[in-house]
């Protein structure tokens, strides 16, 4: 299999982990990231709208659901590729954890930078209630994709192993 297929099964494994991760906690009423709210962001930039107020405010956007899992998980995809670029072929053959985590808790530098900014969350969710229960909760989240990047990683190589 070649490195792109490669980080496209890793990037689809560690996000779909971090989802599961999500459903976890919907099952004890700790809430989320709503993927529409990234649809929504991303909606408004044909109309070169890049910052809101507050996103939940904006108006919707047609398929902003679809929109938003689609960015979601292209996004885990492209932080697959940062994996499978910094540390390359020879971590994929044989991986580690810590490599995984790296770039995993490193990608946080997406929410708290653009993505929270941009929604008016402010920079790392600054202008939210409690700011720092939300960083905490990103950091803890982005360290759940480190570690999806890691097992995906595995699961792919006993896959290809297998056939």
């Amino acid at each position: 299999m070649n490195a792109i297929l490669q980080a496209i099964f890793i990037g689809t494994g560690a996000t779909l982990f971090m989802d599961l991760y999500a459903l976890i906690l919907k099952l004890f009423s700790i809430k989320s990231l709503d993927y529409k709210f990234v649809g929504r962001w991303i909606g408004h930039f044909p109309k070169g709208k890049f910052f809101h107020n507050k996103i939940m405010e904006s108006p919707a956007i047609i398929y902003e659901v679809i929109l938003g899992w689609i960015a979601h998980y292209l996004i885990g995809i492209t932080f697959a590729f940062l994996l499978v670029s910094v540390f390359g072929k020879k971590w994929i053959e044989n991986p580690t954890l810590t490599p995984a985590l790296i770039i995993g808790i490193v990608t946080i530098i997406g929410p708290f930078l653009l993505m929270q900014p941009a929604f008016g969350f402010g920079i790392a969710g600054s202008n939210l209630p409690d700011p720092n229960k939300a960083r905490l909760m990103s950091l803890i989240t982005h360290t759940i994709f480190g570690i999806g990047l890691y097992l995906s990683t595995i699961v792919m190589n006993q896959i290809m192993k297998a056939f």
